[in-house]
């Protein structure tokens, strides 16, 4: 059994979730191994969020309510506390692209963080932060939540070529995440185009960006950086980079075409090889 620690609820979203969770489940009378046991996990686990050693995820925060009967209290609280384990600068973003309505992006080095399959995106997130890739995968995986509300935004996405030959992860975790795309063909609010390599130099050959729109607020524009990334209202920015995405969007292979040569990708390249040297993601 993992030694209690005190919280101080006020602290961070994190220790209010953990207090709230030791004190929910000491009212409800029960142990940690009985609650591990009714929501399938170890006691031990509960232990560690109670202490705040361990990030919840929303699937584990959906089966507390239903076995403490909390009437979907940790699953309102994740939410907030996954966001609170993104960096710093990426919060803001995080926030403003969970309330659009619109969100229409460009990516020319990855899949977008939207689109991404577990094991993609915690072969992305290991590299620098292997210390913290359970959390941040968790909070990634999050913020796709917003993809499966009942009124979800529209998401376009282009993305170049390259992002589907640069191996991330192994073939396998490749293939899994290009047939992943391709499960979005007949998603009424999603349309994915790629920008293939015989388009030669583009305008967003400048860096990846998005756009978010709202009902009723200004829109953003977010750049990528190496370091951090950039938000803007400014109307200038905004302008010109609307005429770029449209002029992308032009350019671009129809979602159609997209889906054939995304398809074509996984099988030649990423497709079986009798007797290849798998690299599977644990």
């Amino acid at each position: 059994m993992v030694q209690a620690r005190d919280i101080d609820p006020s602290a961070s979203p994190l220790d209010y979730y953990s207090y709230e969770l030791r004190r929910l489940r000491e009212e409800a009378g029960r142990k940690q191994s009985e609650l591990g046991s009714i929501i399938f996990c170890t006691g031990s686990l509960i232990g560690m969020v109670e202490n705040g050693r361990r990030v919840p995820t929303r699937d584990f925060s959906e089966r507390v309510d239903a076995a403490l009967g909390t009437d979907g209290h940790f699953s309102r609280l994740v939410g907030l506390v996954l966001r609170s384990v993104l960096p710093t600068w990426f919060q803001a973003y995080a926030e403003m692209e969970a309330r659009a309505t619109f969100i229409s992006t460009f990516q020319c080095q990855l899949v977008h963080g939207l689109l991404q399959t577990e094991a993609y995106a915690r072969s992305l997130l290991t590299v620098d932060r292997p210390e913290r890739v359970d959390e941040l995968v968790a909070a990634r995986m999050d913020r796709q939540h917003i993809l499966k509300r009942e009124h979800q935004p529209a998401l376009w996405v282009v993305i170049a070529e390259a992002v589907l030959h640069q191996e991330v992860g192994g073939r396998e975790v490749m293939r899994d995440q290009l047939a992943h795309l391709l499960g979005f063909v007949d998603h009424p609010w999603v349309q994915i185009q790629v920008l293939p390599f015989s388009v030669g130099q583009h305008t967003g050959m400048l860096g990846s960006f998005t756009l978010l729109r709202f009902d009723d607020d200004p829109d953003l524009i977010y750049e990528e950086g190496y370091a951090q990334g950039y938000m803007t209202a400014n109307p200038q920015v905004i302008k010109e980079r609307s005429v770029g995405y449209a002029r992308l969007q032009a350019a671009a292979l129809s979602p159609e075409r997209s889906a054939t040569l995304i398809a074509r990708v996984m099988e030649e390249r990423y497709g079986e090889r009798p007797g290849s040297d798998e690299r599977a993601m644990a």
